[in-house]
C-alpha cells in the first residue's frame, strides 16, 4: 500500500508477560512478548490449544485505583481471562493465573499451565490482567502521579478484591480452594498472595519467581556464564570464552573509533552511527542482552536463539584460530534475532530511549516499558551489571548509567531506589518469604533463578529445581522435544497439586457447602 511505512526500527525500546520478561533490558522484554504470541497461538499452525474448542470469555472488573484509601472512589476496569470448558461443578477448583509486566492474552488460560492442569481437576481457570498493564490501564495517563498507584501491593489488593468478586460472579462455593499461579513477576506476585492472603488462597505455584528484590543483579550474568560452559545446553568452555572474545572484539572497534567504527556500525545493521559514549553503552548493554536472552529462554519455542545455536554462531570457523571468528558468530546472532522480530535496523540512542520512556500517554501495547521501569526503580532494582571480574562480557552499561535513568525519567534518586529494595525484602521476606503451601519452580539455566527459592524450607514450603530449564518453561505448552527433567519437572507439579487438593476435596465431600 502505498505510503505504509516500513518495519519499525530494533530501537532501545523495540528490541525486547506471560513468561516474563522482568530485566529492565529493553531486548529481553520484546523477546518476552515475542515468545509469548508464539506460543499461545500467535504463529502458524497454533491456536488456543487442542482442548479448547471454543475462546476464552474476556471480562472486566471495577476496581478502586487506591484500595488502601477507601475515601477515594476512583476505579478502573481491570481485564481478566475466564476457561470454564473444565470446570466440573462449582465446588471445583479455581486455577487463578496471575498476570505480570504485560499485557495478559487469551493464551493465558488455554495453553501451557495452569490450563493443562485443569481438566484432571475440573478446574475453572481465570487469568487476571495486572492494573497498568495491557488493556487494564486507569483513565488519567501514565504520569508519576498515577503511577503511584502501581506497585505489587496494589496488584495484590487486586487479587484479593477479585477473587471474591469472580467468586460471587461464577457461583463459586465457599468451599472451593484457589491456587493462584504465575510465572517471573507474576510468579512472585502469586508466592505474596498466599503469604498476604492465606485465608483466600489456598495454594500458589510460584515459577521463576524472582522474589528477592536487588539493586546490582551482577548474579544474572554469573548463571549466563555458566550455562555457556553447559555441555547439556550446548555450552562448552570454548563457547563461553568465544563470548568473551566477541566483546572485546566489539570494544575495541568502538574504542578505535573512525573507520572501524563505521565498519561496526555497518556490519551490527545499526540505524546511526555510535559517536556518543551513552550510545555505545546503549549497544553493549543489547548485546549483553541478546546472550543472555539466549539463555534465559533457551530451547523455547518461538525463541530466536538457544544457547547451542549461540555457541554454534560464535565457534563457527574458530578452527582456522581466526581472531575475529567470535565476533562474526555475534553478528551472525543479531542477524537472526533482528529477522525473527521483524526489524530492519539496530538504534541505540540513550536520548531516543529516554524520550519514550518519558512518553506517558497510555499505549495499547503488550509491554509497558514506562510502567516496569517505575516499578524497579520503586520496587525491585533487578539491574543487570557486569562489573565481576569473571564476567565474560562488557563492564558497561554500569550500575550508574542504568540508575540513572530513574533521575531523569522518573526524577527518583539511586538513594531512594536503593531504599525501595530494601524495603520490599523487609516487606515481603526476600527468599525466606514464610508461606506456606507455595511451590516455587525453577529451571537452572534461567538467569531468574538467583532471586528465587531453589530448596525447601520446610514440608508446607516446597521449591523445584529443574536441571536444564529456562524461564517459565515449566508453565509452556508440552512439546515433543521437551526434555525427561522437564516432563519429571511437570510430573512434579501435578503431584504437588494432588498433595493440595487431595486432602481438601475429600474433607469438602465429607463437609458438602
Amino acid at each position: 500500500m502505498a505510503g505504509r511505512p516500513g518495519p519499525p526500527r530494533l530501537g532501545p525500546l523495540l528490541l525486547l508477560s506471560l513468561w516474563g520478561s522482568l530485566a529492565p533490558a529493553p531486548l529481553l522484554r520484546r523477546l518476552a512478548e515475542h515468545i509469548e504470541r508464539f506460543q499461545e497461538g500467535s504463529g502458524p499452525g497454533l491456536g488456543f490449544g487442542p482442548n479448547a474448542s471454543v475462546p476464552p470469555k474476556q471480562g472486566w472488573l471495577g476496581q478502586p485505583l487506591d484500595p488502601f484509601n477507601t475515601s477515594d472512589q476512583r476505579s478502573f476496569l481491570q481485564r481478566y481471562w475466564v476457561n470454564d470448558q473444565h470446570w466440573a461443578s462449582r465446588h471445583g477448583p479455581v486455577f487463578l493465573h496471575l498476570g505480570g509486566e504485560g499485557s495478559l492474552r487469551p493464551g493465558s488460560v488455554t495453553r501451557g499451565h495452569p490450563a493443562a492442569l485443569a481438566p484432571a481437576w475440573g478446574a475453572l481457570v481465570i487469568g487476571l490482567e495486572h492494573r497498568f498493564y495491557g488493556l487494564s490501564i486507569p483513565a488519567g495517563g501514565l504520569d508519576v502521579a498515577q503511577l503511584r498507584f502501581l506497585s505489587s501491593r496494589h496488584a495484590l489488593a487486586d487479587v484479593a478484591s477479585a477473587r471474591l468478586a469472580l467468586g460471587r460472579l461464577f457461583n463459586v462455593s465457599s468451599s472451593s480452594p484457589w491456587i493462584c499461579f504465575g510465572g517471573s513477576y507474576a510468579g512472585s506476585l502469586a508466592a505474596w498472595a498466599r503469604l498476604k492472603f492465606p485465608h483466600l488462597i489456598f495454594a500458589s505455584v510460584a515459577s521463576s519467581a524472582p522474589v528477592r528484590a536487588v539493586l546490582d543483579f551482577s548474579e544474572y550474568n554469573e548463571v549466563v556464564s555458566r550455562s555457556l560452559t553447559s555441555a547439556a545446553v550446548g555450552g562448552s568452555p570454548e563457547c563461553r570464552a568465544a563470548a568473551a572474545a566477541a566483546f572485546a572484539d566489539v570494544e575495541r572497534r568502538l574504542l578505535a573509533g573512525g573507520a572501524a567504527r563505521a565498519a561496526l556500525r555497518a556490519e551490527l545493521g545499526a540505524c546511526a552511527p555510535l559517536g556518543r559514549a551513552e550510545d555505545r553503552a546503549e549497544l553493549l548493554g543489547a548485546l549483553q542482552a541478546l546472550v543472555g536472552g539466549a539463555a534465559q529462554y533457551d530451547a523455547q519455542a518461538g525463541a530466536p536463539l538457544s544457547v547451542r545455536r549461540l555457541c554454534g554462531l560464535l565457534l563457527q570457523g574458530g578452527g582456522n584460530r581466526s581472531r575475529s571468528a567470535p565476533y562474526r558468530g555475534l553478528r551472525r546472532a543479531v542477524q537472526v534475532v533482528m529477522h525473527s522480530l521483524g526489524q530492519r535496523c539496530l538504534s541505540f540512542s540513550r536520548a531516543e530511549t529516554v524520550a519514550q520512556l518519558k512518553v506517558t500517554e497510555s499505549q495499547v501495547s503488550g509491554v509497558g516499558d514506562r510502567q516496569w521501569l517505575y516499578q524497579t526503580c520503586t520496587e525491585f532494582g533487578f539491574y543487570v551489571t557486569c562489573e565481576d571480574p569473571s564476567c565474560p562480557f562488557s563492564r558497561v552499561p554500569a550500575l550508574p548509567s542504568q540508575l540513572e535513568l530513574c533521575q531523569q525519567v522518573f526524577g527518583l534518586s539511586t538513594s531512594s531506589v536503593a531504599q525501595a529494595v530494601t524495603q520490599t525484602n523487609s516487606y515481603y521476606g526476600g527468599q525466606t518469604p514464610g508461606a506456606t503451601q507455595v511451590l516455587f519452580v525453577n529451571g537452572d539455566t534461567d538467569p531468574w533463578h538467583a532471586l528465587s527459592v531453589t530448596q525447601a524450607s520446610g514440608p508446607s514450603a516446597s521449591a523445584l529445581l529443574i536441571p536444564g530449564a529456562s524461564h517459565c518453561m515449566d508453565m509452556a505448552p508440552e512439546r515433543p522435544s521437551d526434555s525427561p527433567s522437564l516432563r519429571r519437572g511437570r510430573q512434579s507439579i501435578s503431584q504437588q497439586l494432588q498433595t493440595w487438593l487431595g486432602p481438601a476435596q475429600r474433607s469438602q465431600a465429607r463437609g458438602g457447602d
